[in-house]
């Protein structure tokens, strides 16, 4: 945050020789930003840019320190490093260097595109190691005078940089006369902001891989470490999990720790010496800045150690206010209406914390940690524009606490966040790294000395709110649970407020739209009757050629396209009679679910079936033969050619060449398999420019995959399975071989499956045996690394500027959350990802999108169940949702915390539900839905808690007392619900009295005997009576392998 403690020295994408002596520039940016700078100089000249006719910046000398300079920020921005000590002067027709031979010979490259891209030409003048350069500005001075008199002036305009003082003999020199000189002088420094102020696409890359090194060194070290290891941690990467080279990164500025009570919100705030103090009612500030290619990011958080009630309405208000300032930023406002928007809330919700709020909303960021003119306060009148990247930093100053502590008296609280504001919305590239009021609060027990960090969840009173850890409770269990349900409550309000968007605006409606295939009418054997095959006997005659089959019909020739034929058979009798019958397509029973021949040819009058005798049984049954395997070709040719009528365009594979060798990784299984017969052979996959191709010895053998039509790509190497494996799920669907898919799959079986056929056991420590799992274990790794080199490599290729907009990276599973389940109709093991959740080993593959899921609803729970079901509801409501069955009961704790931390909505519920009907209801009806709760109609506890409330309260835990009918009833009732609840299984039991309701177990089992004989069921035995309490509560369905139960419906 120190704007003005940076060191720019040799910059992180400086490219040098294994020497260091030698660097490249990247010709194309550079062609690209001179014309843009050209561009906006003669857009903006007058008003951004000072009316200069020229353009003078003077680099310094490298320094350790840690600043930010304009200069610098130009060097690295055109050029893609710092040229220290060098003066560049930019003019309509030229580009003058002056700088040392070796930086000269660096710059000789920039010639050719500089003339191309904007007309000018490069002029060097090379300063000797003892020369002042005098006489070289001297030069560069007569240039500008000369350029000033064809202009028709007499006195040239020069701008510069009037904000950064000269440093080092050459540049004080060259201040010096630029001042003697007789040339009128501008500052450039909001023109140069303006122009670095919107990002293109490489540069956007740059800032959130910065980002994502700022989170990740931010959640490993924020709580347990201070500065000097939360700088490693940045300029060593691979030490907080980040796959980013270490030549290409560096710090913003020092990391800032504060607490006990003295704090700095400034840009310019430094960590002390004190120790980290984590008392109760604490607070401790962290803000860590890292760079990616001279681009910068920042993170700031703040930590609540037992907050009390103000810290914890503080923080609230902060937080509001911090994501109304990014939800401001948005192409066309002004920056000052970001700022506004943060006083607003603070005056709405805490009107004496608005005297504490910091007087600036952030800054704009980029090769610069602070780009000057883009202030976000109540001042700045500048808009914002798209590409544009905003440090968004908030906070409280010099709060007052009745803590008695005196270094808690005294607290500040602070958040920043890295921000791209995008045509649609703004992407916020830090936000790995959760501000959530249940990720930041903390407590500790009194006999534990560090923070135990727990579950999400996030309490409903304002005033004081949940710990991140265990509460200081006899039942941690309990208070983990409260945790998650309170996170819950607060994403069931979120999901109700975006559904009600979303149906409002007419979302969820991503219809099918499928060409059709062709039909049977489109199917046409002969043009003209020239073309019927010459005629033999009247015998049933098969044209191969032409498809189509001919029948002798009142002596001539009727010839009918095979695919016009349904069915055909034969039989015989007992007098050696065979007869062939024929069935053909007709209107109601059309070749294809889009045959138009029943409107097409409406009044026409079609042959349904056709039988012929013959006295040669086998002419009949070579016919019959002839015919179904000539219909069962054509039938498959045709429904391939529907599936292909379907495919999206691909771009074409652009192949590797000669520019570079492609990526490979060979003897590779692939599923789908490719159809045909023969013997199935391995292939090799290869990565190149735009695409992967697989292929195998066989021409026909070939899968081509590009790179955009990849939705996720996943890694995962064996463990405990038998194969590793690259899976590829797309967006779009493709064909392998002959079927249609969105799921490819490549692996390979790390060991062999060797049945025993001896039947006797081998010892244990049979030497043979050892010997043979140790080769098993060596085969295994070297798969393993294999497959972890190609995607590391792959990786590396994603990384390039040209897939900035794909946003690939092959995504491992995380085993340690897997769980079993019955996606299909075997037992699998399920496994999350950080984006999907997944199961690669048995076909048919599940992937889902976790973005793409509307909320989950986990049926069948409790009751003393072993086992519970999931159902997945999707934001596109004409999509099926999907089922998991069986999953163990032992699993429920996890799949709960892992959707709690994914931010997805669960639901529990009692039976199975039928959600074909329950999303109809939706859609046909979305503002019924919107106003009776949302999806809060599947909250168990609310229900309960409402009719506990009720008269009949007291119905649902009478199990004892309901009827064996009450089911069937209950079918055929009319009920308008959406949900079977067990108040609905007994609305005809007669309502219970006052003096009821404090009866206990014993006395309602008396009653209910009694009742049962009254009503003649006294044989009913014990075990009859028990039957019944089960099915009131609702009987779980049967396993998998066993008859499965009919579910009970939604009515």
């Amino acid at each position: 945050m120190a704007d003005h403690k940076n060191r720019m020295g040799q910059p992180p994408n400086a490219k040098a020789n294994a020497a260091g002596t030698a660097y490249s520039i990247d010709l194309d940016t550079f062609e690209l930003r001179l014309k843009a700078l050209y561009s906006h100089w003669n857009e903006h000249k007058s008003d951004l840019w000072g009316s200069s006719d020229v353009i003078a910046i003077a680099t310094p000398p490298a320094s350790e320190d840690l600043r930010y300079l304009k200069s610098s920020a130009l060097n690295i921005w055109l050029l893609g490093y710092e040229f220290p000590e060098t003066i560049m002067v930019f003019m309509k027709k030229q580009v003058h260097f002056l700088c040392s031979q070796k930086k000269a010979s660096l710059l000789e490259v920039v010639k050719r595109p500089a003339k191309e891209a904007v007309g000018v030409d490069i002029v060097m003048h090379v300063k000797a190691k003892n020369d002042d350069g005098t006489a070289l500005m001297d030069a560069i001075y007569r240039a500008i005078q000369t350029l000033s008199k064809l202009d028709g002036h007499n006195t040239a305009t020069v701008g510069c940089v009037s904000r950064e003082a000269p440093e080092g003999k050459l540049l004080e020199t060259w201040s010096e006369k630029l001042k003697n000189a007789k040339f009128q002088l501008a500052d450039v420094t909001s023109g140069f902001s303006d122009l670095f102020s919107v990002k293109k696409n490489d540069e956007l890359t740059s800032i959130k891989r910065a980002g994502y090194l700022t989170t990740s060194a931010e959640k490993k070290v924020a709580h347990s470490t201070l500065m000097d290891e939360t700088e490693k941690a940045i300029l060593e990467p691979s030490k907080v999990n980040c796959k980013l080279k270490a030549e290409n990164v560096d710090i913003c500025y020092p990391p800032i720790f504060q607490s006990g009570g003295e704090f700095d919100l400034k840009p310019s705030a430094v960590s002390n010496n004190e120790l980290l103090h984590y008392d109760s009612t604490s607070v401790i500030i962290c803000a860590v800045g890292a760079r990616y290619k001279s681009y910068c990011s920042n993170i700031a958080r703040t930590f609540l150690i037992d907050a009390d009630p103000l810290q914890s309405k503080g923080y609230e208000v902060l937080l509001k206010a911090h994501e109304a300032v990014i939800g401001s930023l948005k192409p066309g406002n002004k920056l000052s209406a970001a700022y506004q928007e943060a006083v607003s809330v603070v005056e709405k919700d805490a009107p004496e914390l608005v005297p504490n709020l910091t007087k600036s909303a952030g800054t704009g960021i980029g090769i610069e940690f602070r780009e000057s003119g883009f202030n976000l306060n109540a001042k700045n009148d500048k808009l914002v524009k798209e590409g544009m990247v905003f440090n968004v930093s908030l906070g409280f100053q010099n709060l007052q606490s009745q803590s008695n502590s005196s270094k808690n008296r005294t607290f500040s609280l602070l958040l920043a966040d890295t921000v791209i504001v995008n045509k649609d919305k703004t992407e916020v590239v830090t936000n790995m790294s959760s501000k959530a009021v249940k990720d930041v609060a903390y407590s500790f027990n009194e006999d534990e000395e560090e923070e135990k960090p727990s579950v999400n969840g996030e309490a409903n009173k304002p005033e004081s709110f949940m710990s991140k850890t265990a509460l200081r409770s006899d039942n941690h269990e309990v208070s983990k649970e409260e945790l998650r349900r309170q996170h819950q409550a607060e994403l069931a309000r979120q999901k109700n407020e975006e559904i009600a968007r979303r149906l409002a605006g007419g979302g969820s409606e991503n219809g099918d739209n499928r060409s059709s295939s062709r039909t049977s009418t489109d199917l046409i054997a002969y043009k003209n009757v020239n073309d019927l095959p010459a005629p033999r006997d009247l015998m049933i005659q098969i044209d191969q050629k032409n498809e189509a089959v001919l029948f002798p019909i009142n002596g001539s020739m009727a010839p009918f396209h095979v695919a016009t034929i349904r069915t055909v058979s034969s039989q015989q009798d007992t007098n050696r009679t065979c007869y062939i019958r024929i069935i053909f397509n007709v209107p109601g029973t059309p070749f294809s679910p889009q045959d138009a021949s029943s409107t097409k040819f409406a009044g026409s009058i079609y042959l349904k079936e056709v039988s012929f005798r013959s006295k040669d049984p086998r002419h009949i049954s070579e016919v019959v033969q002839q015919i179904k395997t000539l219909r069962r070709q054509v039938v498959a040719r045709e429904s391939e050619r529907a599936e292909r009528a379907t495919l999206v365009t691909q771009e074409k594979l652009q192949l590797a060449g000669n520019r570079y060798k492609p990526i490979r990784l060979s003897d590779l299984w692939i599923r789908p398999v490719f159809g045909g017969r023969g013997r199935k052979i391995p292939g090799t996959l290869e990565a190149h420019v735009n695409g992967f191709r697989y292929s195998t010895t066989r021409q026909d053998e070939r899968v081509d995959i590009m790179y955009g039509n990849i939705k996720h790509a996943f890694f995962q190497p064996a463990e405990n399975e038998m194969i590793t494996l690259l899976h590829f799920h797309l967006h779009n669907h493709i064909m392998v071989g002959n079927k249609k898919t969105k799921d490819v799959q490549f692996f390979v079986e790390v060991m062999e499956v060797v049945q025993n056929v001896g039947g006797g056991k081998r010892s244990a420590y049979d030497p043979d045996e050892l010997e043979e799992e140790q080769r098993e274990r060596q085969r295994k790794n070297k798969i393993n690394v294999e497959f972890q080199s190609f995607v590391n490599r792959v990786n590396d290729l994603w990384g390039q500027p040209q897939f900035n907009g794909l946003d690939l990276e092959f995504d491992q599973p995380l085993r340690e959350l897997g769980f079993f389940g019955v996606p299909h109709k075997s037992s699998v093991f399920i496994v999350p990802a950080s984006s999907c959740l997944v199961e690669l080993i048995e076909t048919p593959f599940l992937v889902v999108t976790l973005s793409e899921i509307e909320i989950v609803n986990l049926e069948r729970v409790g009751l003393g169940q072993k086992n519970f079901d999931m159902t997945i509801v999707f934001k596109d409501f004409k999509r099926d949702v999907i089922r998991i069955d069986s999953i163990p009961s032992t699993a429920l704790d996890g799949i709960k915390e892992w959707l709690d931390t994914t931010d997805i909505k669960y639901y529990e519920s009692r039976l199975n539900l039928n959600w074909r009907q329950i999303l109809k209801t939706i859609t046909d009806d979305p503002q019924s839905f919107i106003e009776g709760g949302g999806w809060e109609f599947l909250n168990l506890e609310a229900s309960d808690s409402e009719s506990e409330n009720s008269q009949d309260s007291d119905k649902g835990y009478e199990p004892s007392d309901v009827e064996p009918e009450s089911d069937s009833e209950d079918d055929v009732s009319d009920s308008e619900s959406l949900v079977e609840s067990e108040e609905e299984e007994e609305e005809d039991s007669e309502e219970d009295s006052e003096e009821d309701k404090g009866k206990t177990w014993e006395e309602l089992e008396r009653e209910a005997s009694n009742a049962d004989r009254e009503k003649g069921n006294e044989s009913d035995s014990e075990e009859e009576r028990k039957r019944r309490k089960v099915k009131a509560f609702g009987k779980s369905r049967a396993s998998l392998g066993s008859n499965i139960a009919k579910r009970k419906k939604l009515r």
